[in-house]
C-alpha cells in the first residue's frame, strides 16, 4: 500500500491509502484537494471519518455528488449528518482486501474514533506528533486512556494525524523534557523538514513513545516539570496529564 497526504486548509491533512487503483480517504474536510487528485488518477473506494468537526468531514457531501454510493464509515454521532455506516469500538471492516480495526479514542470529542490499517494509524485529532488534541468534550482520564491505548500499538505503526502541528508541539515538548536526547533529535529533524517546506508526518508510535510528553507522564523529567508547575508531586498519571494539557493550552514558545 502507498500512503500520501493531501494538504487542506491551513494545516490539515487528508490521508490517502492506495492499493493498485483503489484508495481509502481519511477525514476529507475539503473536497477540492481530493477532486484535484482524482483528475490525476485517484479513485476513492471508501471514506473513513474520525470525528464530527467540519475540517474533517466538510468535503464529504461534494465528494458523494462526484461518486454517488461511495461508502462512508463514521462514528455514531448525530452531528455527522451524512448517509454513512456507523461504526464503533471493536468493529472490524474489510476494505482494500485488508482488515481495518476501529478504536474508540474519546477525549478531543466524545465520539472520536481511530482506524488501524495494517501498520497505519489514522488518529484524527487525538494523537499528534509530539502532542495531543485539546479536550473539547472529554475528560483528562478519558484522553489519557485513549493515548495509552494508541501508545500500546506496535512501534513501527505509522502515526497519521489530522494536522501539521509538530513544530509548535516540539517547542512545548522541549520545555517539559529538555534533557530528552531522542526529543532533541526529533526536534532538529522537524525544524529541518519545515524549513524545507516538507511534512513532518507520518511519525511512528516508537518515536512518539520516546519523545511525546503526553505519552510520557511516568518519565521522571516529565514528572519533575509537572511537579514544579503544580507546586507538588502529581498524585497520579491523570493529574500529570491534565496539568500538561492545561499548560500546553496556554504555552507560547
Amino acid at each position: 500500500m502507498r500512503l500520501s497526504a493531501l494538504p487542506a486548509f491551513e494545516d490539515n491533512f487528508i490521508w490517502v491509502l492506495r492499493d493498485a487503483n483503489r484508495s481509502l480517504l481519511v477525514d476529507p474536510g475539503e473536497a477540492a484537494p481530493v477532486l484535484a487528485a482524482a483528475d490525476a488518477g485517484l479513485v476513492p473506494s471508501a471514506i473513513l471519518l474520525t470525528h464530527h468537526h467540519p475540517d474533517h468531514v466538510g468535503g464529504v457531501p461534494e465528494l458523494l455528488r462526484r461518486w454517488p454510493g461511495l461508502p462512508v464509515f463514521a462514528p455514531d454521532d448525530a452531528r455527522i449528518a451524512l448517509d454513512c455506516e456507523r461504526v464503533g469500538d471493536g468493529d472490524r471492516l474489510r476494505l482494500l482486501d485488508r482488515d481495518v480495526q476501529v478504536l474508540a479514542v474519546p477525549g478531543h470529542t466524545s465520539n472520536h474514533l481511530a482506524y488501524v490499517v495494517e501498520d497505519h494509524l489514522f488518529c484524527g485529532d487525538t494523537l499528534f506528533s509530539l502532542g495531543c488534541g485539546r479536550m473539547f468534550e472529554g475528560t483528562p482520564e478519558q484522553m489519557l486512556h485513549s493515548l495509552q491505548r494508541l501508545a500500546a500499538l506496535p512501534g513501527q505503526t505509522r502515526v497519521c494525524c489530522g494536522h501539521e502541528y509538530t513544530l509548535a508541539n516540539a517547542a512545548f515538548a522541549r520545555e517539559v523534557e529538555p534533557g530528552n536526547a531522542a526529543l532533541a533529535a526529533r526536534g532538529a529533524e522537524v525544524a529541518r523538514l519545515r524549513a524545507a517546506g516538507e511534512a513532518t508526518l507520518p511519525s511512528t508510535i516508537a518515536s512518539e513513545r520516546d519523545c511525546n510528553p503526553f505519552l510520557r507522564c511516568d518519565a521522571q523529567e516529565v514528572l519533575s516539570s509537572v511537579g514544579r508547575r503544580l507546586g507538588h508531586t502529581p498524585a497520579d498519571a491523570v493529574e500529570a496529564f491534565a496539568t500538561l494539557r492545561a499548560w500546553k493550552d496556554t504555552f507560547r514558545a
